[in-house]
């Protein structure tokens, strides 16, 4: 018999990131990028998965109904304080899950390596700010953060929609409200979240992921009149959001799209998640501000990735962050190896590396 709290409570004792729950398998925790079994837990049986769908499902009915319909839930679990993300599939038509431990705290601005620029940009009156990166990149941790930031400075209504809430956060100089999107939730779609915030007089609108031309649209409008909406999507570059956003649209819309993100874009954080020299995890940042050059490139006919990435690496003194410029960085100060910095890379850009490191050598010594 599977017993879930025993597993829950020995992955918060060893600072897992994720738990795995497969048919036979042992459960697996996820601790610094690594996979781990859980050596004093039996293989698991296919019974085990059924019992494990029952106790996260609880009767819901709708929850229940959603699993049989898409063979996919996600959802929410508190556990002796602790929040977790869990996802429940299948494979074989046998339930499994994967639970993401939720932190209580979110550790402070400076230590979770996230670039100052990103935090002054938290303060626009208006505009459009992207936290970008692959899964398990750290993407809703920078998002609370920011979040969290204005929470303790600034006088704002904050209206936050996610999928599901991971970070409870409570109101300190501004008045945060927090809506799961889902059925049976506050709200069904994003989409529909963002076009209801309109009717919410909130100052900061932030939506837990933007991942179709819909709620783009949507978040556009918001910020045209007068907010400040912050957003994440599943892209690995600054450049390549701009091309995956360009994308959500037909050709015959582009022109108007890029004209509207050359105006209405502040920022685009894009993260990775590495394993440091210590064995803890380290952030990748990559950071573009929207100035008159990349605005430029953005508006151009023909958009270019290359291009657009060229002029990061041309403009770091106005606030870019270059992936090569945070890679050197990185490896100057010994948390990461060369080989790691390395393999982030395409070929052609390893040279421009190696010089950046040089350059940051010699900065040190004088």
């Amino acid at each position: 018999m599977i017993n879930i709290n025993k597993i829950l409570k020995e992955a918060i004792e060893k600072d897992a990131s994720d738990i795995h729950l497969v048919a036979g398998k042992k459960p697996i925790l996820r601790i610094a990028r690594n996979l781990v079994e859980m050596e004093n837990e039996d293989v698991l049986k296919i019974d085990d998965m059924y019992e494990m769908y029952d106790y996260f499902v609880r009767g819901n009915v709708s929850k229940d109904e959603e699993y049989r319909k898409t063979k996919k839930l996600d959802f929410s679990y508190e556990f002796e304080e602790i929040r977790f993300r869990g996802n429940i599939s299948s494979t074989d038509d046998i339930p499994i899950a994967t639970l993401r431990i939720i932190k209580n705290v979110l550790p402070e601005f400076k230590d979770l390596g996230i670039p100052d620029v990103v935090r002054r940009m938290i303060y626009q009156p208006q505009g459009l700010i992207l936290v970008t990166g692959k899964t398990n990149s750290g993407k809703t941790t920078t998002l609370n953060a920011l979040i969290n930031e204005v929470n303790q400075n600034e006088n704002k209504k904050i209206l936050s929609l996610e999928k599901p809430v991971e970070f409870k956060h409570t109101s300190n100089k501004s008045l945060i409200v927090q809506k799961e999107v889902g059925e049976g939730k506050d709200v069904l779609t994003y989409r529909d979240g963002v076009k209801n915030a309109l009717r919410e007089d909130c100052d900061i609108l932030v939506i837990g992921e933007i991942r179709d031309k819909e709620t783009m649209e949507a978040a556009i409008d918001m910020a045209e009149s007068g907010h400040l909406v912050l957003g994440t999507l599943h892209t690995k570059s600054c450049a390549e959001t701009i091309d995956r956003i360009i994308n959500f649209y037909e050709i015959r819309d582009q022109a108007s799209v890029k004209y509207l993100l050359s105006s209405l874009l502040k920022l685009i954080v894009s993260q990775r998640l590495l394993k440091g020299t210590d064995g803890k995890l380290v952030l990748l940042p990559e950071v573009m501000v929207v100035d008159n050059v990349v605005a430029g490139c953005i508006r151009k006919e023909k958009f270019s990735v290359s291009e657009l990435e060229d002029a990061i690496q041309s403009s770091l003194g106005k606030g870019n962050i270059s992936l090569i410029n945070s890679l050197a960085e990185l490896y100057v100060e010994n948390k990461i190896t060369l080989d790691q910095a390395k393999s982030q890379l395409e070929e052609k850009n390893l040279e421009i590396l190696n010089r950046t490191i040089m350059q940051l050598k010699m900065k040190m010594t004088q």
